[in-house]
């Protein structure tokens, strides 16, 4: 064990034992005096921490203390009833403190009392419980304004968990406070009780065990039991003084003496209107003329001296300011920082800030949280930063978005208008401003709050500028997913996946496949749309044909077809029959005997006329599924499949092409159709 916890397991077990086993008044006066010590200690460390939580453990504290003083109240208590000397302590307190006077220590005793039950113990009971409800009732603010600044960049996800984990903590501290601050409340009661039981019981032992006469008893007992109770008061109050301290406190950036005087004596204005008050007083009025007039002199000089203070500040502050912008011109310009370039951006005009302003009810900032989630439940990987900045070179209502710095996407808005589309079978027209949907280009009509009521009734898909922002951006993230995983990326997707299959991890990274083959393999996978989730499932898949093959377009297929569950499930719909286009077997011959193999990777070598023949068949089956209002799928034999994939991609960028051994058993297609050519 640590010396540390051998000490605070002593200190409490130290309050048992006095409980139970009778001290003498020797060592009774050195645990009062460790007592006063501790109290002291806790007080000015109250004071000087800089914010609530370095005195985390402060709730604990408040319990030990308080069952050591009891304990030392009743072992007082048992010295004073038995032999009348409860040691050096109990009676200077009794004596000096209260005067050596029944009535006198009495008094100081009561106004102990009801200084700590009336103003401080209330007060902090107050505050504290306050406090506790206030911080419990802005948790949820304080999380989402994590998930905000983490997502525009603002901090990293090492800070954003150690915020989360801050206000966990300052949560569960406020509510400990509120409860602990009832121990204190809860000591000074019993002090109270303990004195009055020790007067009445001091009374009888000196008039039945010592034949006294009861003022006899009455005077000797009872200024004994005032100073025991004098001598616990006192750093109950401490105790009392410092919880208040605590849970008031204001500031973490200062010392708690620097702010409090700053504050109190730091406004010169301040300064010259106590003192002329002060001379006012000490001149008009039978008050003490020399003691008002110096007192109020005192104050105008500092505040002369703290003007003279500030003035000089200023003047230091804009000669510094100064020296560093001419510093700032002579440096070379550093460049580095603008050699970083963001993942994502999304640049908007200043129409839209308010869309993106927490303090203004927007709410972009919590839709953008919610897309890297969504993106990460959809295709398994992590969406990085997504930045969000305003550019006044933009339109008001304009936006644009940014795949590692170029443009790749943009769109418009109209504030406090929503974009009407019509699902196709709205035969009524709803009038309004002609615009097309920024994510699918599909036709639509801005219209204003009043319409919004009538167009959903009729059945138009009624969306506001928010969502159409976050659905455009989540479409551009789907699109360009794949060039968005880094190898850091997948490197942190491993070392997830080693947590609970470290077996699978050893096995294949580095000893068959390096990180960039792996990563090749999930970029093929996200660049169609498969979800990399199951990673275990596609990392078993490539350790098992590694050793055949290092190609990843040939790993690649081999994964899709471990997760031809997944990829049934996304795009044949169970208990229905899918409408699917199949590839001519002549055709898949001639695809294959146009494939060229070459250490960087198979490429084709179709004629141009044969290519331009086969993608006009494709149109022509394309157009057939769409009429029937089908998703475009045509099914092709493995073999075939990615090199197909590859021949029809720059044409087609929705197709969707999937080979039969992708296919669930109990799956139901019918061909409408096939590509030849």
């Amino acid at each position: 064990m640590k010396k540390a916890d051998i000490g605070v397991a002593a200190y409490v077990l130290a309050a048992f034992v006095m409980l139970i086993v009778p001290i003498n008044s020797g060592l009774l006066d050195v645990l009062l005096a460790c007592n006063m010590a501790v109290a002291f200690t806790i007080m000015f460390g109250c004071m000087f921490a800089r914010e609530a939580l370095d005195m985390s453990y402060y709730p604990t504290m408040l319990l030990f203390t308080t069952i050591f003083r009891i304990a030392l109240n009743v072992s007082s208590t048992r010295l004073i009833l038995t032999t009348g000397d409860p040691g050096n302590v109990v009676r200077t307190f009794g004596e000096f403190v209260g005067g050596n006077d029944l009535i006198m220590g009495a008094i100081v005793f009561i106004i102990l009392i009801i200084i700590q039950f009336m103003v401080i113990n209330k007060g902090s009971e107050r505050v504290a419980e306050v406090t506790a409800r206030f911080t419990l009732d802005a948790m949820p603010g304080k999380q989402m304004a994590i998930d905000a600044d983490l997502n525009t960049g603002a901090i990293t996800d090492k800070q954003a968990k150690e915020r989360r984990d801050k206000i966990q903590q300052e949560a569960s501290f406020f509510g400990s406070m509120d409860g602990a601050v009832k121990y204190v409340k809860g000591d000074a009661t019993a002090g109270l009780i303990i004195t009055a039981v020790n007067i009445v019981g001091g009374i009888l032992m000196g008039v039945l065990r010592q034949n006294m006469e009861v003022m006899a008893a009455l005077e000797e007992y009872a200024v004994l039991t005032i100073g025991d109770g004098l001598v616990s008061q006192i750093p109950s109050l401490l105790i009392s003084l410092s919880t208040g301290i605590l849970v008031t406190k204001g500031s973490k950036d200062a010392d708690f003496g620097s702010v409090l005087i700053k504050q109190l004596f730091g406004v010169p204005k301040t300064m010259y209107l106590v003192g002329a008050v002060l001379i006012g007083l000490g001149i008009v009025t039978p008050l003490n003329t020399l003691i008002f007039l110096s007192v109020g002199a005192m104050f105008i000089v500092v505040g002369r001296m703290m003007a003279s203070t500030i003035e000089t500040a200023q003047i230091e502050s804009e000669a510094s300011e100064e020296e560093m912008a001419v510093e700032e011109i002579r440096q070379p310009e550093n460049v580095t920082s603008l050699l970083q370039v963001d993942p994502i951006e999304l640049e908007f005009g200043y129409g839209i800030i308010p869309l993106a302003d927490v303090n203004q009810g927007g709410d972009l900032l919590d839709r953008v949280v919610m897309i890297r989630r969504q993106i990460a439940l959809e295709l398994g990987t992590i969406v990085p930063i997504i930045r969000l900045r305003d550019n006044i070179q933009l339109n008001p209502n304009q936006y644009i978005i940014k795949i590692k710095g170029i443009q790749v996407s943009e769109g418009e808005i109209l504030f406090d208008h929503y974009m009407a589309m019509n699902p196709g079978y709205v035969e009524e027209e709803i009038t309004g401003i002609k615009t097309f949907e920024p994510s699918f280009h599909l036709p639509a009509v801005w219209i204003t709050e009043g319409q919004r009521e009538r167009a959903e009734s009729l059945g138009y898909t009624v969306v506001d500028p928010p969502s159409i922002i976050a659905t455009h951006l989540t479409e551009v993230i789907r699109q360009h997913i794949a060039e968005l995983l880094s190898r850091q990326d997948v490197q942190n997707l491993i070392d997830n996946l080693k947590e609970s299959n470290p077996s699978i991890v050893d096995e294949l990274v580095p000893k068959m496949l390096g990180l960039g083959e792996v990563q090749k393999v999930l970029q093929n996978l996200l660049k169609e749309g498969i979800s990399i989730r199951d990673l275990l499932t596609i990392f078993e898949t490539m350790a098992d044909y590694a050793p055949t093959t290092r190609d990843t377009d040939i790993l690649t297929e081999y994964a899709r077809q471990s997760l031809k569950r997944a990829i049934s499930a996304r795009y044949f719909p169970p208990n229905e029959t899918t409408s699917v286009v199949t590839l001519d077997p002549k055709v898949e011959q001639e695809i294959m005997g146009s494939v060229k193999q070459t250490e960087q990777g198979a490429y084709l070598t179709l004629a141009p006329e044969r290519t331009k023949a086969v993608m006009a068949s494709v149109q022509a089956e394309v157009e057939k599924l769409e009429s029937l209002g089908k998703n475009p799928i045509i099914i092709t034999s493995p073999i075939v499949r990615m090199y197909f994939k590859r021949l029809t991609e720059d044409y087609f960028k929705d197709l969707i092409v999937v080979s039969y051994n992708e296919v669930e058993t109990n799956v139901e297609l019918q061909s409408v159709g096939m590509v030849s050519a």
